[in-house]
């Protein structure tokens, strides 16, 4: 009986996941209501708030979710190359391209960051995304592909540099000439360029 039970918690928490992230990825935080997010998952806006407590809660697993998917595409796109150089500039490209996706554009970089705050949202980025560009830019400093420096404040260079970028494909900015652009910064950083 036990197991049934966690398997419909279970349930239950996926499909307020599910379809909290649909509303806030199409309408926006401000415009989601708990109680009709509970409503269209088939639950009650009790079991909403047993399992997120509020709106912010249920937006915070939302959050968490989609950017832990997004640094997992990233590094699966990076692992496709053996080069380092290569891994580096295919997870740069994805971040970038996961600017099209409405649940990344909408939620992770319209709404979280003012949602969330700065602070909780970066350490949340820092978790997935972040922490993948530091450990590439860490991998290629020690094989002297890019110049010996430290590695943190170029990590928070690029990473700021694509999440805006990509927030402005987002918007309908040209991702093809940002694709370039971006390959002309990074090759700034490579010592043989």
């Amino acid at each position: 009986m036990a197991v049934n039970r966690a398997e419909q918690r279970a349930a239950t928490r996926r499909a307020l996941l599910t379809e909290g992230r649909r509303r806030f990825a199409a309408d926006g935080y401000h415009q989601v209501v708990l109680a009709e997010v509970a409503r269209a998952a088939g639950v009650t806006k009790g079991a909403a708030y047993h399992h997120f407590d509020s709106k912010a809660g249920l937006f915070r697993a939302v959050v968490a979710e989609v950017q832990r998917e997004l640094g997992e595409r990233v590094a699966a796109e990076a692992e496709r190359h053996e080069d380092l150089w290569e891994q580096l500039r295919a997870g740069c490209r994805a971040f970038l391209a996961s600017g099209t996706d409405p649940a990344v554009r909408r939620i992770l970089l319209v709404d979280a960051p003012t949602v969330l705050g700065w602070d909780e949202w970066r350490a949340l980025d820092e978790e997935s995304s972040a922490r993948h560009l530091a450990e590439a830019l860490t991998a290629l400093v020690a094989a002297g592909t890019v110049a010996d420096q430290p590695v943190e404040p170029l990590a928070r260079l690029l990473s700021g540099a694509m999440n805006e970028a990509a927030l402005w494909i987002a918007r309908g900015g040209d991702s093809r000439a940002t694709e370039q652009a971006l390959d002309r910064l990074l090759s700034g950083l490579h010592t043989s360029a």
